[in-house]
């Protein structure tokens, strides 16, 4: 049978230009970055060029933990011109031997002050010197698990997402071009293990479970992922399976068949630097 990653990349093709059954996985993701390149995200309220006019001219955006992209959650506009801080993410695609698509993630050392010994996408902190997001996420991933970013074909970015701190997070879409060439070297100091993901899994209702909780009078989803690779099992949860889903949903262009965020979440009255989400 055909797995639906194949159909997706070889359907994005013409006829005369689909590969046959036989070809190498580096053509069918050759297609799959061609459609990626092709995506625009939604504007976003915090766009660097126009951001203090928008800010002036209508509400602001923000998004949680639960990971919301920036366009489904209106604020009142924030009388402190609030600039959330920078950073991205780097989700790394690849073939796995049986075809599927796959992502590499991270569990955090559990000596980190923050988040420490949660699942997560290799990035960081926008940095002086960073060209752009794509560069501040393979800068990060060669730090954090010593990925050389000649090894990654950025395609894309999404939409930015918020964290918890309300750290603007942008998440950025690369394609490895050699998986047998990277060999992780996780930093211990930030990272305990390295293991890689189905992306598929974060459209389907297996293994998921969701929990609603409160934040300034609104609810909100957060969902879940249990993932066992290796006999070791991981929890994907909050921010980073917010981000999964929705590069889940524009790869294999189509929605999940359970509900993003709760529709009753829509108004969150103020936010500014002293915002913390529980």
């Amino acid at each position: 049978m055909i797995s639906i990653f194949r159909r997706l990349i070889t359907t994005s093709l013409p006829p005369s230009m689909q590969p046959p059954n036989s070809c190498g996985s580096s053509q069918r993701l050759l297609a799959l970055a061609q459609q990626l390149r092709l995506y625009k995200p939604p504007p976003s309220s915090w766009d660097d060029d126009s951001e203090e006019q928008r800010i002036e001219e209508s509400a602001g955006k923000v998004v949680s933990q639960v990971g919301f992209a920036e366009s489904n959650t209106p604020i009142a506009k924030d009388p402190e011109k609030f600039r959330p801080k920078r950073a991205a993410v780097l989700i790394c695609l690849f073939e796995g031997d049986n075809g599927d698509l796959r992502v590499i993630l991270t569990k955090r050392s559990s000596g980190l002050s923050s988040h420490s010994g949660e699942v997560s996408l290799p990035g960081g902190k926008t940095e002086e010197g960073d060209k752009d997001d794509g560069d501040t996420a393979t800068r990060e991933a060669k730090e954090e698990i010593g990925l050389d970013p000649s090894l990654v074909n950025i395609v894309t970015v999404l939409e930015p997402f918020l964290s918890k701190h309300l750290l603007r997070v942008v998440p950025v879409i690369g394609i490895l071009k050699d998986k047998e060439a990277f060999k992780p070297a996780p930093n211990p100091a930030e990272v305990e293990a390295v293991f890689d993901a189905p992306l598929e899994m974060f459209i389907k209702d297996e293994n998921r479970r969701v929990d609603e909780r409160e934040w300034l009078g609104n609810k909100y989803l957060i969902h879940f992922f249990d993932y066992e690779t290796k006999n070791k099992k991981y929890m994907i949860w909050g921010l980073t399976a917010g981000i999964l889903i929705r590069a889940a949903s524009i790869v294999y262009q189509r929605p999940p068949p359970f509900v993003e965020q709760n529709p009753s979440h829509n108004v969150l009255r103020t936010v500014d630097k002293h915002s913390i989400l529980p």
